[in-house]
């Protein structure tokens, strides 16, 4: 099956799967323990009804959202991912100008294998900033004042890595840094030749913001402390809503408490997000928590969501339950995999595909008009 035969994101990871070494593919493909989460969070999309309405024209439909003051051609951007390019080589930068192209927003990992410099060039003004809160508080500071020289116009602060996710996948395949080439890891460098001679071109990914810090790491340990903040507060999340001068976005938010609390602190929206199913194994999809955190907040502030989106009509689904906007990752790293630049371009395709698709049979001239009574069994207004 080649790109023009993939129907579905589902169809692009199987080429993906073929083309690329098993671990390189886990460290993106994989999540937390079990995986319960990882596969809970699309199967929950699905698990949600929407109800058809007809003689509705929707000869003309429009796609377009609008956050923090810039519109979007989508209602979907790109979320951030760290260390892509060990999924395929230059998948950073391929994904931004993609997202560029494509007039949605390109979020740009702290732990990118690509700098947060060429990411904002490559995003030209689409780009947003991404940032794991450090141990150490001049670590962080030199990100945000890097990102600010950059110009990215937003923030989106990592709150849920309190402690690291246990990755099976991860385990079993001995992921290091530095890198090691074990006699298993030979063969499947042999067995993918386009990724390896791929690879062998543009050089060995690392963290690209944390190089200088990074040297000295033995352990792939040694990088998780480097992202993972333990002592993370809200008082830490307050000083960097006061350092922070343009929007700020906290991702991984699962309670309506927690929620509540991010509006109070001023913070200008949240990422109803459980990190793709790769931090915990035993929270709820993030499609289920959605709609308590949007009763919760009431419209102070936008929210967002993250984790299991692989239909068009996942987009509607969160629409309809209180999401403002939301963020793919997996959908699109799985386009670059299958077939870089054009898998990323053909990934793009079928989303925008199956949401026109999707307003179209729902009866919904616009994205922006999908709303709660859409949900199967809502009530008519009176």
């Amino acid at each position: 099956m080649g790109l023009d035969r993939a129907a579905s994101i589902d169809d692009l990871r199987h080429l993906a799967k073929r083309r690329i070494p098993r671990f390189a593919f886990d460290l993106v493909d994989g999540g937390a323990e079990s995986e319960r989460n990882l596969r809970r969070n699309s199967e929950a999309f699905e698990e949600v009804e929407l109800t058809p309405r007809y003689m509705v024209d929707v000869s003309k439909i429009d796609t377009r959202a609008t956050i923090f003051g810039q519109t979007f051609d989508q209602p979907f951007g790109m979320a951030p991912i760290g260390m892509l390019n060990a999924f395929w080589p230059e998948a950073d930068l391929t994904l931004a100008r993609l997202c560029k192209r494509e007039n949605i927003p390109y979020v740009a990992s702290s732990a990118a294998s690509t700098t947060l410099e060429r990411l904002a060039e490559a995003a030209d003004g689409n780009g947003w900033f991404q940032l794991y809160v450090s141990g150490d508080a001049a670590v962080t500071e030199g990100l945000i004042a890097r990102a600010e020289a950059a110009g990215y116009p937003m923030m989106m602060v990592t709150a849920d890595v309190p402690a690291a996710g246990k990755r099976d996948r991860d385990i079993r395949n001995q992921l290091s840094v530095p890198f090691r080439i074990t006699p298993e890891v030979l063969v499947q460098l042999l067995a993918n030749p386009t990724w390896t001679l791929a690879s062998l071109q543009h050089g060995k990914p690392n963290i690209a913001n944390y190089a200088d810090l990074l040297k000295a790491a033995t352990s792939y340990a040694d990088v998780q402390k480097t992202l993972i903040t333990p002592g993370f507060t809200w008082d830490h999340l307050m000083r960097l809503r006061d350092r922070w001068q343009g929007p700020l976005v906290v991702k991984g938010i699962l309670h309506p408490d927690d929620a509540v609390r991010c509006a109070e602190i001023g913070c200008d929206g949240i990422v109803v997000s459980n990190h793709g199913g790769r931090q915990v194994a035993f929270g709820p999809p993030t499609i289920t928590a959605l709609p308590p955190i949007a009763a919760a907040v009431g419209g102070r502030m936008k929210v967002i969501i993250d984790s299991g989106i692989r239909r068009g009509a996942d987009l509607m689904r969160a629409k309809a339950l209180g999401a403002d906007f939301a963020f793919v990752g997996r959908a699109l790293a799985y386009g670059v995999g299958a077939g870089g630049a054009k898998g990323a371009d053909r990934a793009m395709e079928i989303l925008k595909l199956e949401l026109l698709r999707a307003l179209g049979q729902l009866g919904a001239p616009s994205f922006g008009a999908v709303g709660p009574s859409d949900l199967a069994g809502a009530s008519s207004p009176a």
